[in-house]
């Protein structure tokens, strides 16, 4: 693989297995970090869309993960320049904030596929080299209903400024019932992350 300047790579991912992890949680990337190289990755990392644009420019990877909320922005930003720089490359957006609109910008952006965290290796691993026509098996260990409900409640709230009042009121809910939400951890999920 041969790159001058920004000019578009358009060759098959097949034998390259270069994967750049785009996140900013710290010990969540060098976990997935790790992982992933033990299943054959030639790994990088960065931890914000600067970052990312720097290693992307560098040498566009065949595979990428990329968190959605990063600290200096939304992670799809980074999306068009890795299309750009390499038509070909396999894009899995992950996020702690899953919701249906989220999914479809990822996919619209380019992303070949859209997992909630906390996604495991092997989840990862599967969806980056699923086909494109065809879909990723199931997770083993999917977000529980109440974990998927947690989570939405949570990004209301982030998204009301942490207003409870406001929160309440979007959701359709007692202000006291929400209150009592909020004060509680979220649900117990069995993190398989770290393999």
């Amino acid at each position: 693989m041969e790159t001058t300047g920004e000019s578009p790579i358009d060759d098959s991912t097949g034998e390259d297995r270069s994967l750049l992890i785009v996140d900013d949680d710290r010990p969540f990337r060098e976990r997935l970090s790790k992982a992933m190289a033990r299943r054959g990755f030639d790994v990088r990392m960065a931890d914000s869309i600067k970052e990312g644009m720097r290693e992307i420019r560098q040498a566009p990877p065949a595979f990428a993960t990329i968190d959605m909320r990063l600290a200096d922005g939304s992670g799809l930003d980074l999306v068009p320049l890795l299309r750009e720089l390499r038509q070909n490359s396999r894009i899995v957006i992950l996020t702690g904030y899953g919701n249906i609109a989220s999914a479809v910008a990822a996919v619209k952006a380019g992303a070949v596929d859209y997992l909630a965290k906390p996604a495991d290796a092997d989840q990862i691993e599967a969806a980056l080299l699923a086909q494109s026509d065809a879909l990723p098996p199931p997770p083993e260990h999917p977000m529980s209903a109440d974990r998927v409900r947690w989570e939405h409640i949570q990004r209301v709230y982030e998204q009301c400024d942490r207003n409870v009042s406001e929160t309440a009121r979007r959701l359709n809910m007692h202000r006291r019932t929400l209150q009592r939400i909020l004060a509680k951890r979220a649900p117990r999920e069995i993190n398989l992350a770290g393999d």
